[in-house]
């Protein structure tokens, strides 16, 4: 046999090579647990619920409950408004809290505020403040104009839109900020000749702002309508779907089917938002890849 195979001297890989290898192999190592939790926690669960959802009868039981439609339509009105409100307005005030005032830094942290505490105490305490009976609001109301306050969650279209305002105020801080990195990227250069050409303040965002920050946009339009999607608490911790189940959206309709101990229904109501997620993962993932 031969004594190369043996003899380190006759090893002739170079170090480099080693040293890939040698990563590689604790590269695949060290990727085995999270293989492991992702089949556990993540695979599985979503595949045991398609089971158990196979059934077409459970599809035409949810299909003929009059709260999925309303729950659809629900939720296609939360991501339209939601999604390109929140957006413009993050647009906006991330060239706003590009001036280098002392003031707006100080403020820039505050805005920050909503989106850094947890979710569940600021939702609940807006939720008290809008009791109509002791609630902040409707005492403010009463002693400034001697007149009751709204019950504004009893009523549909106001308790959803207040649940999309409560969204807005909770996420638009994070966008404000990815879209404040986009804008600090545009070179200040391009903004300066532009003021030496006598360009106006819209003209410099047409023609050198929104063409540099486009692609940044569009693809945070498309995670956000991903996110809004599947945003629970904002409806569920200020209306808990009501008055009488009129706001759900989807995230919160397999809740309502849990407490009635209709668990077909509830996986199944998961399953049909399956065809509004996966298009839009597709067009993000397509979107990054450029």
């Amino acid at each position: 046999m031969n004594a190369s195979t043996f003899d380190p001297q006759f090893d002739t890989a170079p170090p480099a090579a080693k040293a890939s290898g040698s990563w590689q192999r604790w590269g695949r190592i060290l990727v085995v647990p999270y293989l492991l939790i992702f089949l556990v926690f993540v695979i599985y669960p979503v595949c045991y619920g398609l089971w158990l959802a196979r059934e077409p009868q459970t599809y035409v039981r949810l299909f003929a409950d009059p709260i999925f439609f309303r729950t659809m339509l629900n939720s296609i009105v939360f991501i339209i408004l939601s999604v390109n409100l929140k957006m413009a307005v993050a647009l906006f005030l991330s060239g706003f809290f590009l001036n280098t005032r002392w003031w707006v830094k100080w403020l820039s942290l505050v805005f920050i505020l909503p989106w850094a505490v947890p979710s569940i105490p600021t939702i609940l305490s807006m939720r008290f403040m809008l009791n109509p009976e002791w609630g902040v609001i409707n005492t403010l109301i009463f002693q400034l104009s001697g007149l009751d306050g709204p019950n504004w969650l009893n009523d549909p279209t106001l308790a959803l839109s207040l649940s999309m305002l409560a969204h807005i105020w909770k996420s638009l801080p994070f966008w404000t900020l990815i879209l404040l990195a986009g804008r600090m990227a545009i070179p200040g250069e391009q903004y300066e000749a532009a003021s030496v050409d006598g360009a106006t303040v819209w003209q410099k965002f047409r023609f050198i702002t929104w063409p540099s920050m486009r692609s940044l946009y569009l693809t945070s339009t498309i995670l956000s309508m991903i996110w809004t999607l599947g945003d629970f608490n904002s409806v569920y911790l200020l209306t808990g779907g009501g008055p009488a189940d009129m706001t759900h959206v989807l995230a919160t309709l397999g809740i309502r089917y849990l407490r009635l101990d209709q668990v077909d229904l509830s996986l199944a109501s998961i399953v049909v938002a399956l065809p509004l997620v996966l298009p839009l993962v597709y067009f993000m993932m397509k979107r990054l890849s450029k």
